[in-house]
């Protein structure tokens, strides 16, 4: 963890699928009873784990294609289709479009609510997401109910993250230098694309995974919210635990 990680940072912009909103919480009773209903031997966990994984796929290539962005909610769609084919577990595109209204029910992590409203008025708080601006303006009102400064869709840059034209997009739109900004997220990804965009960058570790192979690191790690507003607030060094990923120093 760099000693001056925070000099010169006044914006934090944050990740929202999987580092505000949870989820796995919110989706796998859904998807329990879509699988029990088809009777389905996959149990939810493994499914969703293999959903997710699938929808980063379709992100990349949606980006790397450059056939026009699709749009969050359509990537996932398409997850969930290719995931439920690799599992032989039968559908309709009316049961799908029925199924993917479940998305409109994300619930935030109660340590990022509670980290937002202590970091507020200490720094400035974006949302820098790979929603649409649409669906990003219902789940902050309605689901986070949290007032960030600011909120920005991928679509300014057309891309996902975390293709470098995010990070600059929003750095133009915010009037900053990307020194200036500090990236919060969940997903080694979207650390290491700040970071080498110039961002600085923490790491909200919730769930126990390694970073990229990369020159590209976190400034700050923490396993969630609260230990990120008492260093980022309160000065106090994350303790983290010993189950995370061993990385050499």
């Amino acid at each position: 963890m760099s000693n001056n990680a925070v000099e010169g940072v006044n914006t934090l912009t944050f990740d929202l699928f999987g580092t505000v909103l949870d989820l796995a919480g919110s989706l796998m009773p859904h998807i329990d009873d879509f699988l029990s209903k088809r009777e389905s031997p996959i149990d939810a966990a493994a499914f969703w784990a293999q959903w997710r994984l699938r929808q980063r796929v379709e992100q990349y290539q949606d980006t790397l294609l450059m056939l026009g962005h699709s749009g969050y909610l359509t990537v996932c769609k398409y997850g969930f289709i290719y995931t439920l084919r690799s599992n032989n577990i039968s559908f309709t595109h009316e049961e799908i479009e029925e199924f993917m209204q479940v998305w409109q029910q994300l619930k935030p992590f109660e340590d990022a609510v509670n980290g937002l409203h202590r970091l507020k008025g200490h720094y400035k708080l974006v949302g820098l997401s790979n929603g649409e601006p649409w669906y990003l303006d219902h789940l902050v009102k309605n689901r986070i109910k949290f007032d960030f400064d600011a909120v920005i869709s991928v679509e300014e840059a057309g891309a996902f993250k975390p293709h470098p034209g995010v990070y600059r997009k929003a750095a133009r739109i915010l009037g900053s230098e990307v020194g200036e900004l500090m990236m919060v997220a969940s997903h080694s990804f979207d650390i290491m694309g700040a970071r080498a965009c110039g961002y600085r960058a923490a790491y909200v570790n919730r769930y126990g995974l390694p970073m990229e192979e990369s020159p590209y690191q976190p400034d700050i790690m923490t396993v969630d919210f609260e230990q990120l507003a008492d260093y980022l607030v309160d000065g106090i060094a994350p303790v983290l635990p010993d189950t995370l990923p061993y990385r050499e120093e």
